[in-house]
Parts: structure tokens; C-alpha cells; sequence
């Protein structure tokens, strides 16, 4: 019966542990919530879905152009006699019809370049798709540590507030016994009145990185976010990998550099088109015609309209040879494409250039950040030993309420510093992971 009771308890608070994880929101969670909720990435799918169909609409430029036309006439006065061939003063109906098909054989170039130029297109809006959720899962994940960073300031708040008030109601006691003045009392009321402040302030600065959080989000302001800050489950680790290394495969993969690439054939391929339109281009047209009319100021009997569309079918072939001779506006078109592929490529060094800065400050700052935990780990037991130290004297009446004041604020100063540095180890270890090619939502 017992063992039966302890199941019962133990699985009532899985459940409990259970509903109140799944009220939590990680930051990966919070991250898979803006990309699906965030325009930026919905508008850049629609800009994909157009550069998808451009590029199908440059396949469909190699295949010939097939049309039908029909066209009707009413003509009087002196004109041709259609029976006759010859000029007379009559009124007649015309009705024509004609199915013809074209195609071009050589346009310089332009059309196999426009179909290059739109693949590159199509592939480049896919890649900004994932730009635009990489941005936003980064957008995201900063205010998230802001959030979570405050979060936690919240709770050393707290918990110096209650040791104030701890050590204030020990105070007054001894007060009380004549142990302590009434400059000692004073003095600890100041730090409780101050350490309520602090409280204070780091509630409100939590509550705006929150704001800015759901702002990230695109989650409803007025909605409650309950967030995880799993500070203990960051374990600082020295990253091994050169700067170097790294950036040989960001260059690859990165969709920052990736973009920087295609822009760099977009250019190019826009330049072949305009040097294309100074080149001779040659087309071939073919097509089947026929007609029907009918003549009102005479006397004949006008024939039926299934035999004039069957007998006046003709079909014909015809090419055509196009030689630009003089377009002034055209050559500076060329021209500045020519210029247009050098920006580019300017734009893909500087690109490139800072995205190496970028991996090598992070690298940097990521095993920095390991050396100064580990340092701030032993300070914060250093001060929290020293504290109590103060404490026990202060009790004894050994030390002011100065000094207490003093090692108290050290020990909180520490403690935030160490909180921060895990914050902001927790940023650059993800930003690395990202330029080695992981996902930046776990």
C-alpha cells in the first residue's frame, strides 16, 4: 500500500514537472515562434516564389512562340475587289485569320543569359529565405539573453533583499539587547531601502527586455511569457577551432557570403544581355493564313464560308535578320553593367572581410569569456566566504555596517558579473556553431 502511494506521488509531481516545463519558453523555442511568425521571412518567400516563376518563364523562353490572330474589315468607297484583284468602287467584309509560330535562332546571346541570370535569381531567393531566419533567430536569441539576464538579476536581488532584511531584524534584536547603536540600525536600513530599489529597477529592466523580446517575437504584448533561463545548464568550454578554419567554410556556406557570390554572377549575366543587344540577332517565322469575304455591291453569289476557309489557306516560312546599327543609350547600359559587376565584387570583399572579423572577434570573445568565468567562479566564492566573514564580525560588533554594506554590494556585483559572462558566452558559443554550418535553433 505504501509503494502504491509513493507511485501516485512521485507521478503527480512528473505531471507537475511536466506542465510547468511545457509553460516554459527556451530559447529555441522562442526562436522557432519568430521565424514562423516573423514578415521578413514571409515576405522573402514570396520574393522567392516570383524569382521561381521568372526563372520558368526564361525556360519557356527557349521553346517557340505559338499565336493565333482573327481580324474583320468592312471597307467602301474605291478599294481591291478580293473576286477581281483590281481596284473598283465596291463594299466589302474581310475576315482574316492567321496561326504562326516564331522562334529566334541567335539574339546574341540574351535569352541563355537571362535563363543563367534567373537561376542565379532563384537560388539566391531561397538563400535569402534562410538569411532572413538566421537574422531573426540571432534578433531573437540576443533579446532572449537580455530577458533571461534580467530574469536572473531579479533573483540576486532578491535574494540580497531578504539578507537585508535578515540581517536588519538580527540588528534591531541587538538593538534592542544594547549590543548595537542606533547608527548600526540606520545604516541597515539604508542598505534594505537600497537593496528594494535594486529590486526594483531590475524588475523594470526585465519587464522592457521582455517587451522587446515579444516585440522580436511577434508575440502578443499583452500575452504572458514565461521564459527558461537554464543558467546552469551552460557549461564553458574552450573552442578549439582556428578563426581561419571556420571562415573557409562560412565562405562556402554562409548565406551572407552566398549572397555576396550570387550578386557577383547577377552582374556579370546582366552584363552578357547588354553586350547582347548590340549583337545581330536572326529569328525564324512560319505560320498558316486564310481569309473570307464577301461582297455587297454586286450581283454575284457570295461564296460559302467553309470553301473560302479551306481554299484561301496558305501557309508560309519566313526569316528575319536584325543588325542594330546605332543605339546610343545602350552603350552606356553596357557600361554600367561593366561597373556594376566591380561593385559587386567590392561588396563580396568587404562582405567577406567583415565576415571574418566577425567569426575571429567571436572566437576571441568565446574563450575569453570561458577565462573569465572560470576567474569570476573562484571570485564570487572568494566574496561570498568574505561576506560572510563581515557578517559574523558585524554580529560580534567587530565591523561597522560600512563594511558590511561594502562586502555586501561586492559579493551582488560579482555575482551579476559572473551571470553576464555566462550570458554573453552563451551568444558568441551559438554565433560560432553558426558560422561552422549548425543550425542556430538547437
Amino acid at each position: 500500500m505504501k509503494r502504491y502511494i509513493t507511485f501516485i506521488l512521485v507521478s503527480y509531481v512528473f505531471v507537475l514537472s511536466g506542465q510547468a516545463q511545457a509553460g516554459l519558453w527556451t530559447m529555441d523555442r522562442c526562436m522557432k515562434y519568430a521565424i514562423e511568425h516573423s514578415t521578413t521571412v514571409q515576405k522573402r518567400i514570396f520574393e522567392a516564389s516570383n524569382y521561381k516563376a521568372d526563372y520558368h518563364a526564361a525556360v519557356n523562353s527557349f521553346v517557340p512562340k505559338l499565336a493565333a490572330e482573327v481580324s474583320a474589315q468592312y471597307n467602301w468607297g474605291r478599294n481591291i475587289d478580293p473576286s477581281t484583284n483590281t481596284y473598283n468602287t465596291i463594299t466589302t467584309f474581310n475576315n482574316y485569320y492567321n496561326l504562326y509560330s516564331s522562334v529566334y535562332l541567335f539574339d546574341g546571346g540574351q535569352i541563355i543569359n537571362q535563363f543563367k541570370q534567373a537561376r542565379i535569381n532563384k537560388m539566391q531567393g531561397e538563400n535569402e529565405i534562410q538569411r532572413a531566419r538566421d537574422d531573426k533567430a540571432i534578433e531573437v536569441m540576443q533579446a532572449f539573453i537580455d530577458a533571461a539576464y534580467y530574469k536572473e538579476c531579479i533573483g540576486l536581488a532578491q535574494d540580497k533583499l531578504a539578507d537585508s532584511n535578515q540581517t536588519l531584524l538580527k540588528t534591531n534584536r541587538q538593538e534592542e539587547l544594547g549590543i548595537k547603536g542606533r547608527p548600526d540600525v540606520a545604516q541597515v536600513k539604508a542598505q534594505v531601502a537600497e537593496d528594494d530599489y535594486n529590486l526594483t529597477h531590475q524588475q523594470n529592466l526585465y519587464n522592457t527586455a521582455l517587451l522587446t523580446l515579444k516585440s522580436a517575437m511577434s508575440y502578443p504584448s499583452s500575452d504572458s511569457l514565461t521564459i527558461d533561463t537554464l543558467t546552469q545548464c551552460i557549461n564553458p568550454e574552450f573552442k578549439a577551432e582556428k578563426a581561419d578554419d571556420i571562415y573557409l567554410y562560412a565562405l562556402n556556406g554562409n548565406p551572407i557570403a552566398k549572397s555576396a557570390d550570387y550578386n557577383i554572377q547577377k552582374a556579370k549575366y546582366q552584363y552578357n544581355i547588354m553586350k547582347g543587344k548590340i549583337l545581330p540577332s536572326f529569328s525564324l517565322t512560319a505560320g498558316v493564313a486564310t481569309n473570307y469575304y464577301k461582297n455587297f455591291s454586286g450581283s454575284d453569289t457570295t461564296i460559302p464560308f467553309r470553301t473560302q476557309f479551306k481554299n484561301n489557306r496558305g501557309e508560309y516560312v519566313g526569316a528575319v535578320l536584325s543588325i542594330p546599327i546605332f543605339n546610343g543609350s545602350t552603350r552606356s547600359d553596357i557600361k554600367k553593367a561593366k561597373n556594376n559587376i566591380q561593385i559587386a565584387m567590392l561588396d563580396r570583399d568587404e562582405t567577406t572581410r567583415k565576415l571574418h572579423t566577425d567569426i575571429e572577434q567571436a572566437l576571441l570573445d568565446c574563450n575569453g569569456y570561458v577565462k573569465e568565468i572560470r576567474q569570476m567562479e573562484n571570485k564570487v566564492n572568494a566574496d561570498s566566504l568574505a561576506y560572510y566573514v563581515v557578517k559574523r564580525k558585524f554580529e560580534e560588533g567587530m565591523v561597522s555596517a560600512i563594511d558590511l554594506h561594502t562586502s555586501s554590494n561586492t559579493l551582488l556585483q560579482s555575482r551579476i558579473t559572473l551571470l553576464q559572462k555566462r550570458m554573453l558566452y552563451t551568444i558568441k558559443s551559438r554565433l560560432i556553431d553558426y558560422y561552422k554550418g549548425e543550425s542556430l535553433i538547437k
